[in-house]
């Protein structure tokens, strides 16, 4: 794995995972957490070799933010990033506890509004 940090400094986000490398905001560290939660996109876009998972990604995007009318909750809500999200404070869950494709469990169901 490696990070690059490229992102420009307002970039909403603070990195992405993309094929095996993290881009990461200039002049940011990154957290063990926010690291994990990176680790287990990499394992999402291998199970879906990768240019599916953007594609799925994107189109998943639109759908959330036609059903939120809201970019960040939309984003939130993208069934790959709430798996992350979940699980990124187990730093043990990619190699022990994740189940293969288990994304799809949260492409169902929505989280709870952000800040509430």
């Amino acid at each position: 794995m490696v990070i690059w940090y490229v992102l420009p400094r307002n970039y909403p986000y603070l990195a992405i995972a993309l094929f095996f490398v993290i881009l990461a905001k200039r002049g940011s560290t990154l957290s063990k957490t926010v690291i994990n939660h990176e680790r287990i996109h990499f394992v999402q876009q291998r199970e879906l070799l990768w240019i599916p998972f953007l594609l799925w990604y994107a189109i998943e995007y639109l759908i959330r933010l036609w059903q939120y009318n809201d970019w960040h909750e939309a984003y939130l809500n993208i069934s790959f990033e709430r798996e992350a999200f979940e699980n990124e404070w187990r730093m043990d869950y990619r190699c022990w506890h994740r189940q293969p494709y288990a994304w799809v469990k949260y492409f169902r169901k929505s989280r709870a509004k952000f800040g509430s």
